[in-house]
């Protein structure tokens, strides 16, 4: 079959720090706006933790119950006391965050050259789908598949075999696409290629000694690349 991409959304697609602006505000009424930029890292790093360690227990919760807990733990760690009006808020505004800029024109040029897209999320199939929906960019999808439907977290062998078996390709033809290292380290450790989109020149890939199939700088790039 033809190779098929199969897109992370949170930090792939969507930013996830589009939040910070709403934090500022949240915040900025109680005198704490400067600790927006390092709440958002943080919310977005125990968010990721707490997916590793319910995966390791075998104690699954949906990914927008990890998302939730982070938030309150990230509250209580900088002592911002945001009250739960403030929690509810921002939980409403993570499910309504931006794609990245390229995001859309990329995805476009992509699909002009007859490559098939998909989204591979973490998060339930109902969540991603109204996330890129209200983003813009659904209309580039063929389909969407979430870890949901294993009930594991990536970077579980099983959530990367449950996409082989829900898109029915092999392994060779089948990319992740993610800006995150543990992502790609986990799909080439299952046996798919893999893109990383190093978004920061900073980052560094974790020392594992398994390697991107290809690195990029943003979307438009890929594009370029496995268009």
């Amino acid at each position: 079959m033809a190779k098929v991409l199969a897109f992370d959304v949170y930090g792939t697609l969507i930013d996830t720090h589009g939040v910070v602006s709403e934090l500022e505000q949240r915040l900025g009424a109680l005198g704490k706006a400067e600790l927006a930029p390092e709440f958002s890292r943080r919310w977005r790093d125990k968010q990721l933790e707490y997916s590793f360690r319910r995966g390791l227990m075998g104690a699954y919760e949906p990914f927008v119950r990890c998302t939730e807990e982070a938030l309150v733990f990230t509250d209580r760690a900088l002592r911002a006391g945001l009250s739960d009006t403030d929690r509810d808020h921002l939980m409403q505004i993570y499910a309504e965050l931006p794609a990245f800029p390229e995001a859309e024109g990329a995805l476009a040029s992509l699909g002009e050259a007859g490559v098939t897209c998909v989204a591979f999320s973490n998060g339930t199939a109902a969540a991603v789908e109204g996330l890129l929906e209200q983003a813009g960019i659904r209309g580039y999808f063929a389909d969407v598949v979430s870890v949901d439907e294993v009930k594991r977290f990536k970077p579980d062998p099983a959530v990367y075999a449950h996409l082989r078996h829900r898109l029915e390709s092999e392994p060779g033809d089948t990319w992740l696409i993610s800006s995150n290292a543990f992502d790609v380290i986990g799909a080439r450790h299952a046996g798919l290629h893999a893109a990383w989109v190093r978004r920061s020149p900073e980052a560094p890939f974790d020392p594992w000694g398994i390697e991107p199939d290809l690195t990029v700088t943003d979307l438009d790039a890929l594009a370029e690349r496995l268009g």
